[in-house]
């Protein structure tokens, strides 16, 4: 029986090398919401997604809706594929962190104004979704203990007919990584993990998941009482100073049910996009199939 995609992506992880850092931007001058080039790697022999997902610290599932079409596991050498490291910030205030739950993505805004950095994570699977919520940093914690709630630990007989021992101690088995910062007096955390392929996923129990070395440089930078927003924006847009007309769109988050209406054209979208049925027509297919990469509208 073929493995699943789920299981590919596992047994690759297992051989990567560590994760490169966070990408880190200039913030855009006031009136811009662009950061970030666009980028493109060429497949060399032996080439997969998740090894080039990590080696440009970007999401799986990014860099799968970037590049439609090709197999994620045997790119045909020679192909140019899409980097997702151009992006538009999301509609919130640019200060501490902000995560944007249908791109997957952590922004980090400097302190200094100046700088914001960009983290791809895992968030909850359908039924154990993570909240959209405000919040700041309560606790840091290095070496955690994990331990498993009892809806958890039942959650996983049922699935995997095993025992969760009630407590894991730090080290290799630690879901939890070797960092943990909480979320106010809540039981969801933004931490490490010990199962690499889950980061650009919706793999978690509702927490964020990131790469040790990207929750590690959080731990050492970021300070208590940071503030914390969790939105769920899968549309982007932006009036550019320069007079374009930027979108950026995302495959809208499944509901508890499994459900995914797709992209809702709002009338937000529909003042932004015009009347014009030729820019209609050019960007239904992205509405159909989110990319994930900006786009500019045409001028009319």
């Amino acid at each position: 029986m073929p493995l699943s995609l789920l299981a590919r992506i596992l047994i690759l992880a297992l051989i990567l090398p560590p994760a490169a850092l966070a990408l880190v931007y200039p913030m855009p001058e006031p009136g811009s919401r662009l950061i970030g080039q666009k980028l493109y790697h060429k497949v060399d022999k032996g080439d997969y997604f998740q090894e080039i997902a990590e080696r440009y610290n970007v999401g799986f599932l990014a860099l799968m809706a970037a590049n439609p079409g090709i197999d994620p596991f045997l790119p045909e050498p020679g192909t140019d594929l899409v980097i997702t490291s151009q992006m538009l910030l999301p509609f919130a205030k640019a200060k501490g962190i902000v995560i944007n739950l249908p791109e997957l993505r952590l922004y980090y805004y400097h302190p200094s104004g100046d700088k914001v950095s960009v983290f791809p994570i895992g968030i909850g699977r359908q039924g154990l979704a993570t909240p959209r919520t405000i919040s700041h940093i309560s606790e840091k914690r290095k070496d955690p203990v994990w331990r498993p709630t009892a809806e958890m630990r039942q959650r996983h007989l049922a699935e995997h007919g095993e025992v969760l021992a009630a407590e894991v101690p730090p080290g290799p088995n630690n879901p939890f990584g070797g960092y943990a910062l909480r979320l106010g007096r809540s039981e969801y955390l933004i931490h490490g993990t010990n199962q690499r392929f889950g980061i650009g996923m919706r793999a978690s129990s509702g927490c964020i998941r990131m790469y040790d070395e990207d929750i590690k440089w959080l731990y050492e930078n970021v300070a208590i009482d940071t503030p914390v927003r969790i939105v769920e924006q899968p549309v982007k847009m932006s009036y550019e100073n320069s007079g374009q007309r930027l979108i950026e769109l995302h495959t809208p988050l499944t509901d508890e049910e499994g459900n995914n209406p797709g992209i809702v054209i709002t009338d937000v979208i529909r003042r932004f996009v015009g009347e014009n049925e030729a820019r209609w027509q050019e960007l239904m297919p992205e509405i159909e199939q989110p990319s994930g990469t900006v786009l500019e509208l045409k001028p009319l």
